[in-house]
C-alpha cells in the first residue's frame, strides 16, 4: 500500500476547519424488494432471489413496495423532517456490473423527505444538533465478488463474480447538511450521528440497521478549509464505511491526509475514498468531478406518491419514544449519571436491562449484572451482549434469589456461568451445582465456633474492641463453607459469640 503523508491532528486543527456531510443508507426490512415481489432474505443461493423486474429484463414493470414507502415517511418524521405532499422516483443512469439495470430507481430533486435535524449527545453531554438535508428511498445494488487478488477488490483480481439477489432490496439514504463549527469534535460528531441514527432507525422498526451486514452504511464527505474562512474546501467520499468506530477513523485519517496535502502546497482531488478496517487508513478509489452526470430524469414506469395528510399525521402520532428521550427517562429512572448512561449505551445494554426490570429485578441489580459480570463474560468471548445464551428474565431470577438471600453474589456468578454453559436455568443450575447460601443456624453456628477455635489469636483482637479484624473470621468460615455462607450473618454470629458490639 502507497504511504500516505499526515499531519498530526493537533496541527491539522490548529490551521484547518473541517466541514463534513455525510450520507447514510439503510436497508428496510421488508420482506420483498422494492419494486417487485423477490424475497429479501439473507443467506439464500447467489441469483436464487430474483425476477425480470429486478433483473430489468425488457416488458417487466415496477410497482411500489407499500411498507418501503411508510418507513420512509416514518424515518422523515422521526428526523423532524417535512414529509412531500407529492414526489416522484427518477433514473440515476450509470454502468456498474453489480446493477443490472443499468440505472438505480431512486429520487432526485424531489424527495419523500427533507429539512429536518437530529440532535446527538457526545460523550461530555453536550448536544450536538445534526441539520438534515433529505432522505430519500431508492433501491440497492447487488454483490460483486471480486476473485483471484490479495485484497478482495477489483484491483489485482482475476474476474468477478455477480450475485443479484441484493439488487432492488429497499434503500432509505439520509444525507445531512453540511455538518460545521463541529472542530476537533468532528470525527466525535460523526460517530455519535450515526449512533444515534442507528438506534433511532432499530427503535422505528423498519430495520435491524446492523452495520456489519451491510444492513446500514456510511459514506463519510470530508473539506478542510483554513481557519477563519468561509468558502468550503474540495471534499473527499469515504465510501461504505460499517462500523461507528471506522466513521470516526475515517474522519480522523481525512483530516490529517488532507491537512497535509494542503499545508504542502498541494491541491485535494475530488474523489471517493476506500476505508481500511486494520490500519484506519483509506486509499484513492475513483475521481468524482462536480460535472458529473448522472442523466436524472422522472422514473416512466413509476407513477408519483402522494402521501396523504391524515396517513401522514396517523404515522406521527404512531412514533414511539426516540431514543435520546428515552435515554433521558431511563437514566433518571435509573439514577444514573451521563457518563454511566453513555457506557450502558455503548455496552449495547439498555433494552437488555429493561427487559431485566420488567422480569421483576431491580434497576440497580440489573445494571450490576449486565454491566459487571455478563459485560465481562461477553468481553472474553468476543461477542454481543445480546448474543449471550442467557435471557434477561433468568438474569431477573439470579437477581431475585440474591434478593431472597438464596444467593450471595459469589455463587450467583457460578449460577450464570451455568446457565452460559447450557446447564438449564437459575433453579436448576442452583440444585444440579449445589450452590443455595448456606442458612441452617446450627450449621453457620458450627462453623464460626471452628474459625474462632483455629484462630485464638485474632478472637482476642475483636474483643478487645478491634472489631475490623473480624474479616479475618468472616474468610475463614466463608471458606469452609465454599463460598456458601452469607457473609453479612456470619459477620453477626461471630460478634454475638465473642460478646462485642457491631
Amino acid at each position: 500500500m502507497t504511504t500516505i503523508d499526515l499531519v498530526s491532528y493537533e496541527d491539522a486543527l490548529a490551521s484547518y476547519d473541517p466541514v463534513m456531510g455525510l450520507e447514510v443508507h439503510v436497508e428496510l426490512g421488508t420482506r420483498t424488494k422494492m419494486f417487485c415481489g423477490c424475497s429479501t432474505e439473507l443467506g439464500a443461493e447467489p441469483n436464487s432471489q430474483t425476477c425480470p423486474t429486478c433483473l430489468g429484463l425488457p416488458g417487466s414493470l415496477p410497482v411500489v413496495n407499500a411498507i418501503g414507502v411508510e418507513s420512509a415517511v416514518k424515518i422523515g418524521l422521526a428526523l423532524h423532517c417535512e414529509i412531500a405532499e407529492w414526489c416522484r422516483f427518477a433514473r440515476k443512469n450509470y454502468f456498474y456490473p453489480d446493477m443490472p439495470k443499468n440505472f438505480q430507481t431512486s429520487q432526485y430533486d424531489e424527495p419523500i423527505a427533507f429539512n429536518g435535524y437530529l440532535d446527538v449527545q457526545l460523550e461530555d453531554g453536550e448536544i450536538f444538533r445534526v441539520e438534515i438535508e433529505r432522505a430519500h428511498m431508492e433501491e440497492d445494488t447487488g454483490k460483486s465478488l471480486h476473485v483471484g487478488g490479495a485484497t478482495g477488490r477489483i484491483h489485482g483480481a482475476s474476474h468477478s463474480l455477480l450475485d443479484y439477489n441484493r439488487a432492488g432490496i429497499p434503500l432509505i439514504e439520509i444525507v445531512t447538511k453540511p455538518i460545521e463549527g463541529a472542530g476537533e469534535r468532528a470525527p466525535e460528531v460523526a460517530k455519535a450521528y450515526v449512533a444515534e441514527l442507528r438506534e433511532l432507525i432499530k427503535a422505528l422498526g423498519v430495520s435491524e440497521a446492523r452495520m456489519e451486514q451491510g444492513q446500514m452504511r456510511c459514506d463519510v464527505n470530508l473539506s478542510l478549509r483554513p481557519n477563519g474562512t468561509e468558502k468550503f474546501g474540495t471534499r473527499s467520499e469515504t465510501k461504505n464505511v460499517n462500523s461507528l468506530r471506522s466513521v470516526e477513523r475515517a474522519a480522523r485519517f481525512e483530516i490529517q491526509r488532507h491537512a497535509a496535502v494542503l499545508s504542502s502546497g498541494g491541491t485535494i482531488v475530488q474523489e471517493t475514498r476506500h476505508f481500511h478496517e486494520e490500519d484506519g487508513s483509506t486509499t484513492a478509489g475513483r475521481i468524482k468531478d462536480n460535472a458529473e452526470d448522472y442523466r436524472y430524469f422522472p422514473e416512466p414506469d413509476l407513477v408519483p406518491v402522494a402521501p396523504a395528510r391524515e396517513w401522514v399525521e396517523e404515522l406521527r402520532k404512531g412514533l414511539p419514544e426516540l431514543p435520546r428521550v428515552r435515554r433521558n427517562r431511563l437514566r433518571e429512572e435509573w439514577g444514573v449519571s451521563a457518563h454511566d448512561m453513555q457506557s450502558i449505551l455503548n455496552a449495547g445494554a439498555v433494552d437488555l436491562i429493561v427487559a431485566t426490570i420488567e422480569a421483576g429485578a431491580d434497576a440497580a441489580s440489573a445494571r450490576k449484572w449486565w454491566m459487571g459480570e455478563l459485560a465481562r463474560r461477553a468481553n472474553e468471548a468476543g461477542t454481543d451482549l445480546a448474543a449471550l445464551e442467557i435471557t434477561p428474565e433468568q438474569v431477573a431470577r439470579v437477581c431475585a434469589l440474591v434478593a431472597e438471600g438464596k444467593l450471595n453474589d459469589k455463587l450467583a456468578r457460578q449460577v450464570i456461568e451455568g446457565i452460559l454453559a447450557g446447564e438449564g436455568d437459575p433453579d436448576t443450575v442452583v440444585e444440579k451445582r449445589g450452590l443455595a447460601v448456606v442458612s441452617d443456624e446450627g450449621a453457620l453456628g458450627t462453623a464460626v465456633d471452628e474459625a474462632i477455635a483455629a484462630n485464638a489469636g485474632i478472637a482476642d483482637k475483636i474483643r478487645s474492641g478491634k472489631v475490623a479484624a473480624a474479616g479475618a473470621l468472616v474468610g475463614a468460615v466463608m471458606k469452609a463453607t465454599r463460598g456458601q455462607a452469607d457473609a453479612a450473618r456470619v459477620r453477626e454470629l461471630i460478634l454475638e459469640k465473642l460478646g462485642v458490639e457491631g
